[in-house]
């Protein structure tokens, strides 16, 4: 009976290691930008690692031309490009941690990722 009160003491502190490395994969997370694009970069977004939003770029001849729908079109594929890049940089990272183990769940677990 001791000998599995040993086991749950080691799964408890490897619980708290990987806790650790996921609050420092979040934390290089935020620093990582990477940027998305449509219509030929004629918007352009950046988000960080965890998909949060940073800058927008609208190219100037969509603002002169008024060109509300194309604008209207392309904002959302450039969103979705850059939430692309992010979530594969979020899968690098727990790749990472994991050592390219493919744990099923823990997607879920970084900001931004499916529950």
């Amino acid at each position: 009976m001791l000998k599995g009160l040993g086991n749950i003491a080691g799964i408890m502190k490897q619980a708290q290691e990987f806790g650790g490395k996921m609050q420092g994969i979040q934390e290089q997370l935020k620093q990582v930008k990477v940027t998305g694009a449509a219509g030929g970069g004629l918007i352009e977004v950046d988000v960080n690692g965890q998909g949060e939003a940073l800058a927008v770029r609208i190219d100037a001849s969509l603002l002169e031309k008024q060109e509300k729908e194309m604008i209207e079109d392309l904002l959302p594929a450039a969103i979705n490009d850059a939430l692309g890049k992010a979530k594969q940089r979020q899968a690098e990272a727990m790749q990472e941690i994991t050592g390219g183990l493919n744990l099923p769940g823990l997607e879920g677990l970084m900001p931004g990722g499916n529950a």
